[in-house]
């Protein structure tokens, strides 16, 4: 398999997603009910994509330069990016972390210490790995391996490296999936559970797998979360739920997603990045496409180009 290019296609969706989603944080209340349920496409440009496709963009450079996960050099990435850009909107812990480890501290004894010592569980080791589990889609064994380092980087809870592991699998089985015909919803669900470790996020997927056919997105907000707070268990389980029912249709997977609202931009990202597994971008209209802040050049090619950090 073509491993440049099937992250590629990943991180293109990953992108678009969370430059739709980012867009929904501009409007309040009715405003932002009305039109996402008319489906008014936000007119502003261009969509500025965030911190989920910048973490992205450093999981993907170092499969580039390293052809595995090197945790040092990702840590490193993912610090030295956040330095040359630091206002994509990182979560707030994650400021204080990618300062520390820029400043020369042992990302490992950095990452550890967060929320009393139990390790962060946040969404951001899960938003930004579907590239990832394109990337080493000819072996599930591998991908959640690989998912698991490149959480570790930045987030130390297990429940992290779950939310990782299950995006990670779900993008994978995406990628080998897409000259077939798309599995049920629950079968795809329950195969992305069944890779997943023991944690809340699996048991999420459970319930996700579980949700019969016509089931509204509030129904699926109300069982299984969709980012408000900002955890892989509230996180992980929508965002694939919603990418589950959509195999075949990215628009209407980002349209789907983002009406679950909460952490509208990392939803849409890991939604976006695991469909366009299937998908790629080409029924994904012009206005879209153009409105989307781009992604540097490398990532078709996998040029090395200048400077580490490169964005």
């Amino acid at each position: 398999m073509d491993r440049i290019h099937n992250a590629a296609a990943s991180l293109r969706g990953l992108a678009l997603g969370d430059s739709f989603g980012q867009r929904w944080f501009f409007r309040r209340g009715n405003e932002r009910d009305e039109q996402l349920h008319n489906r008014v496409t936000p007119d502003e440009s261009p969509w500025y994509w965030t911190d989920d496709t910048a973490m992205a963009l450093s999981v993907v450079r170092i499969l580039h330069l390293h052809g595995h996960v090197d945790q040092d050099a990702l840590a490193d990435h993912f610090a030295g990016a956040y330095m040359a850009d630091p206002n994509r909107g990182y979560g707030p812990s994650m400021h204080g972390v990618l300062r520390a480890i820029h400043e020369g501290a042992d990302w490992r004894e950095v990452t550890a210490a967060q929320f009393e010592g139990m390790g962060s569980w946040g969404n951001g080791s899960a938003m930004r790995v579907a590239p990832l589990g394109a990337w080493f889609a000819d072996d599930l064994d591998v991908v959640a391996d690989q998912a698991e380092r490149s959480a570790e980087a930045s987030h130390a809870h297990p429940e992290a490296a779950a939310g990782a592991i299950a995006v990670a699998v779900a993008a994978a089985l995406a990628t080998t999936g897409r000259d077939a015909p798309a599995p049920a919803p629950g079968e795809f669900l329950t195969a992305v559970a069944d890779r997943t470790p023991y944690s809340e996020v699996r048991g999420g997927l459970r319930k996700a797998a579980e949700l019969p056919e016509g089931s509204s997105v509030r129904l699926a907000v109300t069982v299984l979360g969709s980012g408000q707070r900002i955890s892989c268990p509230d996180t992980v389980p929508f965002a694939l739920w919603t990418a589950a029912w959509h195999q075949d249709d990215l628009v209407d997977a980002l349209w789907t997603t983002a009406s679950g609202q909460g952490d509208i931009d990392t939803t849409c990202a890991i939604t976006g990045g695991v469909v366009a597994c299937r998908t790629g971008l080409g029924a994904v209209p012009d206005a879209w496409l153009a409105a989307t802040e781009a992604l540097p050049d490398w990532v078709d090619t996998g040029s090395r180009g200048r400077g580490t950090h490169a964005p």
